[in-house]
């Protein structure tokens, strides 16, 4: 079985949000690992090369198999903000229609700018899959 590339890794949060090349993202990466810490109630770690991870879950697939991963997080990448807070909830869809310019991939929310998206908005999507891992995932 193939090793998992994302895992929990040494690499220091602040490094790597420092080293993002684009002065809007990098400050809009300091003010989501600063919202996700505060809401998570836990330090930010990374999680393979480009996720900043809160907490962290074992799950177990039908098939067997296993991992561990971050609870919630999201990475800077080069053209927008990925933060991993969707799930396909039918209840999703009213909230993401108040948040303003973003687009959604399975699992995955895309910020081009935090300025395009409505903050409160922002929180309540990131409340909303945290008490969702807890029920799923109890510490």
């Amino acid at each position: 079985m193939a090793e998992l590339k994302t895992r929990a890794t040494e690499i220091q949060v602040a490094d790597f949000i420092a080293a993002v090349p684009d002065a809007t993202r990098r400050a809009d990466a300091g003010a989501v690992c600063t919202m996700m810490a505060r809401l998570t109630g836990e330090p930010p770690k990374m999680w393979g090369p480009s996720i900043i991870g809160f907490g962290r879950y074992a799950y177990r697939y039908d098939s067997g198999r296993t991992g561990e991963m971050c609870r919630i997080g999201f990475s800077p990448r080069k053209a927008e903000l990925v933060l991993y807070v969707l799930d396909g909830n039918a209840d999703q869809g009213e909230v993401l229609g108040r948040l303003g310019r973003h687009r959604t991939g399975k699992g995955c929310l895309y910020i081009k700018r935090l300025a395009d998206v409505d903050a409160d908005v922002l929180e309540e999507i990131v409340r909303a899959k945290i008490a969702r891992m807890d029920a799923a995932y109890p510490a």
